[in-house]
């Protein structure tokens, strides 16, 4: 048997002093709550700036789908005209409030104008696809079209208020 009466010759710690040592490391530098503060000051003035920027247009501030001259030049085409995708939104909360409504020559009415809205906006995004690649080829002659019919359609779908970076142009501008 064993020698029960050698042991390690301090009390346990509490569990609340050793939780303390496992947190804090040695190595973390020292920070006060008045350190944390600021940084957290710090770090939302800079979220707030650089959301700005982004949505002011700033070319540093973009994310890399929205960045160039070539996507420049379809956000402005886009925001200088109007199209019936930007309305698709208001037009399925009235259908919705309008399906709401008892009488089924009401709803069916209200269903068919969405789906009909709908397949406007459609064939609007694949006539503004093939116009955007053409304008950009003509401008742009090196760059690559891929992509760009897209990222014009999915831009005119969009409410004009929401877009985001905010348009550059009003509506019956013309584009450079």
């Amino acid at each position: 048997m064993a020698n029960e009466s050698t042991g390690k010759g301090r009390p346990t710690p509490k569990r609340k002093i050793s939780e303390a040592k496992r947190i804090t490391s040695s190595l973390a530098p020292v920070v006060t709550k008045d350190q944390k503060r600021a940084a957290k000051v710090a770090s939302r003035q800079e979220r707030v700036a650089s959301r700005t920027a982004y949505l002011r247009g700033d070319e540093s501030a973009l994310p890399a789908r929205d960045r160039g001259l070539e996507r420049r030049f379809v956000r402005n085409y886009v925001d200088s005209r109007r199209s019936i995708g930007e309305y698709f939104l208001p037009i399925i909360f009235v259908v919705l409030i309008l399906t709401l409504i008892p009488k089924p020559v009401v709803q069916f009415a209200a269903i068919a104008v969405m789906y009909g809205v709908l397949l406007i906006a459609v064939i609007d995004g694949i006539f503004l696809s093939r116009k955007i690649r053409t304008l950009v080829s003509a401008k742009f002659p090196d760059a690559p079209t891929k992509g760009l019919g897209m990222y014009a359609w999915l831009r005119s779908t969009q409410m004009r208020r929401l877009r985001a970076p905010h348009p550059q142009r009003k509506v019956g501008d013309g584009v450079n």
